[in-house]
């Protein structure tokens, strides 16, 4: 009789010196065509047809390890305007770097969002546009209280300019929202989800967040929430 070949190793089970050569009959071994691995839901059985006892092993909990990018936040000043003629000031001062920017670069894009204290009431008409978030580089924000000042003449005339390019997420609904608040049309938006669908496809729904992630490799710092709660609620 030949000599049987000692079967190949497996590295997920204990060395062959430490088995029982003679299997314990009182030991449960794998019941006739039954697949090993689902006799225990909570361990993974590391099989080996060559071997007759099973060996279980606890499951080992994968910690979370999604990636984790540098946050980003803004660092420029965050100028602040309220009364009618604050939002009129901070408008000309803006256009007027605009215009400046405009002759250097030929192009101007600014960043534009606005805020309003949403209703949860059935029935409830929504609540006027509150606040406007205008940016234009890195260096400065404008943070506009809209609900009280209205929208001013250099504002609109902002607004209305079609060379200035309006980019946001879901701009188009914002650009809705003042024109039936305030009777204003903004000229020249550009979505950036709808943007980023046409260019990079492949997601339902582009966020601000997800294409800081896949465009700069960073995580957007966003404010705690209700930062801007006290600013809306009139």
């Amino acid at each position: 009789m030949s000599k049987l070949s000692t079967p190949p190793s497996n590295p997920l089970l204990p060395p062959l010196s430490a088995r029982n050569d003679d299997v314990d009959p009182t030991r449960e071994t794998t019941p006739k065509n039954q697949n090993p691995q689902k006799l225990c839901a909570n361990c993974r059985v590391p099989f080996s047809p060559s071997n007759t006892q099973i060996h279980f092993y606890p499951l080992v909990r994968v910690a979370n390890t999604r990636m984790r990018y540098p946050v980003m936040k803004f660092g420029g000043r965050i100028l602040y305007s309220q009364t009618s003629i604050e939002v009129e000031k901070a408008a000309k001062e803006l256009l007027k770097n605009l215009e400046l920017e405009k002759r250097e670069s030929g192009q101007v894009v600014l960043g534009l969002d606005i805020e309003w204290r949403p209703t949860f009431k059935k029935g409830v008409a929504a609540r006027k546009a509150a606040v406007m978030q205008i940016c234009g580089d890195t260096s400065h924000c404008y943070v506009m209280h809209i609900f009280h000042s209205g929208i001013p003449q250099s504002l609109q005339f902002l607004l209305e300019d079609p060379t200035l390019l309006k980019v946001g997420i879901g701009i188009g609904g914002d650009a809705v929202k003042i024109f039936k608040d305030y009777c204003i049309s903004i000229k020249a938006v550009e979505d950036l989800c709808c943007l980023a669908k046409q260019k990079l496809g492949g997601h339902s729904h582009w966020g601000l967040a997800s294409l800081t992630k896949m465009l700069i490799s960073k995580e957007v710092f966003f404010v705690k929430k209700g930062f801007l709660g006290h600013f809306t609620v009139y």
